[in-house]
């Protein structure tokens, strides 16, 4: 990563996305224990909000945010020169392609390819197995992205994250953010050894469904 590029990277998280983190949500997390100090390693977590992506970057060391790549949709992020830039190297994005449902597949690019390069770097990345946002508190069915990762790199941890409170404090589609307290989940890693892709997801769900359990979470009133 170019060290300016790097410089700015910590610029924004230290002056604007942690204090907004600090000062009006209020975030509790658990678990911290269990994320790995360093790459290669995926964390996968629900999917509900914009402010996914910033606060599982921002809950590790500055130092350590170079080696962060969330995975993003490319029509989405990188539909404007501005937003390009801003994704791919201030956030470090790792830019998928959605299958279109006009443009079947060429079958000449793999779009795992990138995200096999991040892990071989050594770097974090940043997964959410439901593809898109949905709707606040209510997990949707796993896409078999997870899997397909897991299958290639085997051995490459893979921890489950569940979050909580942060599609009130920035739904899908709002652009308001609304102070309120948010849970930070953070389990134990798996690994995709010894599983078939059926087998794996259906652990994965159960892993971070299994986060919730015994918790008392905000009311959303």
């Amino acid at each position: 990563m170019d060290k300016v590029y790097r410089l700015l990277q910590i610029i924004f998280f230290a002056a604007i996305v942690r204090p907004i983190i600090l000062i009006v949500l209020g975030l509790r997390i658990d678990g911290r224990e269990n994320l790995p100090k360093s790459g290669p390693a995926v964390l996968i977590a629900n999917h509900n909000s914009h402010l996914d992506t910033l606060v599982l970057m921002s809950i590790y060391p500055l130092r350590k945010l170079h080696r962060m790549r969330p995975v993003s949709a490319a029509d989405y992020f990188l539909r404007t020169p501005l937003k390009r830039w801003f994704s791919t190297n201030i956030i470090r994005v790792i830019p998928m392609i959605r299958p279109s449902k006009t443009k079947p597949k060429s079958g000449r690019e793999n779009p795992f390819e990138p995200i096999f390069e991040a892990i071989g770097d050594g770097d974090i990345v940043i997964f959410f197995p439901e593809g898109s946002r949905g709707a606040p508190e209510q997990l949707t069915a796993f896409h078999n992205g997870i899997a397909r990762i897991a299958q290639h790199h085997p051995d490459v941890p893979i921890v489950p994250i569940f979050m909580h409170g942060l599609g009130k404090a920035l739904p899908k589609g709002d652009f308001v953010l609304v102070p309120f307290f948010c849970d930070i989940i953070i389990g134990e890693a798996l690994t995709g050894v010894g599983r078939d892709r059926q087998e794996f997801m259906s652990a994965i769900e159960e892993e971070i469904a299994k986060l919730t359990h015994g918790r008392y979470f905000a009311s959303w009133d």
